[in-house]
């Protein structure tokens, strides 16, 4: 089945996002995220929904909560189409936010709390959220924001004193934008990622379909709630499922296993670095995680030899994952039925195909090598109902790039065996996935180029056994040689922890080939970095 990647698509200019004929409804489940609650409120209102710490609520109180958080945000102004931002460590109050958002038919955003300022900003401007509740020191700083900056204690302030009767109850269009991910490009600021309802519901749904759910499951992740992918693949999945969210704060091996413990989970999303660190780790007991039915991996490529090292120690295979924030989330998964090796990354969900094709757009056949492409699927249950991301916010250009074709275009590299089995080669350009984050090499030179003494800047990624990729850097000086003490200062007022450079090299010029382009490849081969260099300012 081919596809012809010059067909036009229809975008909107000024939202930048695409119009399309709405898909196929589901096989199952609700059609919008703001009926999430409608059939556990009445088929098992009393079973535990969410918990958070000592907290916990059964679905017919998690569903009166998320009633009150709407009416609240509507007092606030919040009505259709209104942005939302949440900036916000993992608690409660981000997912039940999430949903009332949704029973607005408002658009919720996320903003990481490990950004830096500038960062924050960039975020803030682009997407012009009416309302960002966050932390008390922040939303009293951001007198600039030309929306409401309010303190999450006022905001809680506003749910308590609610009443859930007021909730507003709009009629929800399930293929309007209803939420935006931000994620990291390789040409410098991040692009949102819009996404509907209807394409939020599916990676729960998915799942009901491949492991049907059972009362006991509870499910949660460490990772940070203001990703909206970790929201959905952890406490959203769940409650799609019909079974308990459970919200964690701890993401260090013995942190994250103490919380397993407690709560007895039994399903959770990971990046490499934490099985990683979980299979060195000499301070957790193997039986810490035996309660675990289910681990994804996944937001970076993770060694056969972590994967057999985590499986010999805990009992318990992590399957690999693909995906991206375009997609949402996860759209390939390993086979448990075959070896894990380095080889190959898995097969493509039911609802989706995989399509590998050359720089014409033509489709490849098996055992060659393209770029990634999805579509939805053509056959099967769950045929024609898949939709990508509805594109990037006020960006006509790069919406019509991302889904030429009618497909979305990943910027991977890989090949497809005879069994379909993808194999991921390469990825999007330079971008480096630190931890299973994101950093744009752009991003990060744009902030030392910032610096008076820097004349020219390049980073790069260099292999880490823990981490999959650490930031590096090499720079030029000016007349005078920068501080590099001081230099780290100034990126940290820029940027978050994560993407500042793990080391720094002083060069006399920049190595580039016939063309004039930075050579990457030579910087790497360098190995280890000048004795002026900076050496892991995280720490980590």
């Amino acid at each position: 089945m081919g596809f012809n990647v010059e067909r036009e698509i229809e975008v909107d200019e000024t939202t930048g996002l695409v119009r399309r004929e709405p898909p196929r409804p589901y096989p199952i489940g609700p059609g919008t995220i703001a009926a999430l609650l409608d059939d556990p409120v009445e088929h098992f209102g009393d079973r535990i929904a969410l918990i958070d710490d000592d907290r916990r609520w059964t679905f017919t109180e998690l569903d009166r909560s998320v009633d009150r958080a709407a009416a609240a945000l509507a007092s606030l102004g919040v009505g259709p189409g209104d942005r939302v931002a949440w900036s916000l460590p993992n608690c409660a109050e981000v997912p039940i936010g999430f949903l009332a958002t949704q029973r607005l038919g408002a658009v919720w955003l996320g903003i990481n709390t490990a950004l830096a300022a500038p960062e924050k900003a960039h975020l803030l401007n682009d997407s012009e959220p009416s309302l960002w509740i966050t932390d008390t020191d922040t939303a009293a700083a951001e007198s600039r924001f030309s929306g409401t900056a309010l303190a999450a204690s006022a905001y809680n302030d506003a749910v308590l004193t609610a009443d859930p009767a007021d909730a507003p109850r709009p009629r929800i269009d399930p293929h309007a934008p209803a939420a935006i991910a931000y994620t990291s490009g390789t040409t410098g600021a991040p692009k949102g990622a819009v996404h509907s309802q209807h394409n939020l519901l599916w990676p729960g749904l998915i799942t009901v379909h491949t492991h049907p759910p059972k009362p006991t499951d509870r499910q949660g992740t460490p990772l940070a709630h203001t990703i909206l992918n970790v929201l959905i693949l952890g406490v959203v999945s769940a409650w799609t499922r019909g079974t308990t969210g459970v919200v964690l704060h701890r993401g260090d091996p013995e942190g994250f296993c103490a919380e397993v413990a407690r709560h007895r989970l039994t399903r959770t999303a990971l990046v490499p670095t934490q099985l990683h660190d979980l299979v060195h780790s000499d301070r957790v007991d193997p039986t810490d995680l035996a309660s675990f039915e289910s681990i994804l991996v996944g937001g970076a490529a993770t060694p056969a030899v972590t994967r057999r090292a985590f499986a010999e120690k805990f009992n318990i295979r992590a399957l690999m994952g693909y995906g991206l924030s375009e997609a949402p989330t996860g759209i390939v998964r390993e086979s448990i039925d075959e070896n894990i090796d380095d080889s190959a990354t898995g097969y493509g969900l039911d609802l989706i195909e995989i399509v590998i094709v050359d720089g014409t757009g033509k489709e490849l056949p098996a055992g060659r090598t393209g770029e990634i492409c999805v579509r939805p699927a053509a056959s099967g249950p769950w045929a024609g109902c898949w939709t990508p991301t509805l594109g990037y916010w006020r960006r006509p250009d790069a919406t019509r790039n991302l889904l030429r074709g009618n497909v979305l275009h990943t910027g991977d590299v890989g090949e497809l065996d005879r069994n379909g089995r993808l194999a991921v080669s390469g990825r999007r350009s330079d971008l480096i996935l630190r931890g299973g984050a994101n950093v744009s090499p752009a991003e990060v030179e744009k902030v030392l180029l910032d610096h008076p003494d820097v004349v020219d800047a390049v980073v790069y990624g260099i292999a880490d056994e823990r981490l999959g990729e650490r930031v590096a850097a090499a720079i030029v000086a000016g007349a005078s040689h920068p501080d590099l003490k001081q230099l780290r200062a100034h990126l940290a007022r820029h940027l978050a922890r994560y993407k500042i450079p793990d080391q720094i090299r002083l060069l006399d010029e920049l190595p580039r080939n016939s063309m004039g382009k930075v050579s990457k490849s030579g910087l790497r081969a360098h190995g280890d970095p000048l004795s002026d260099s900076l050496r892991d300012p995280l720490g980590d």
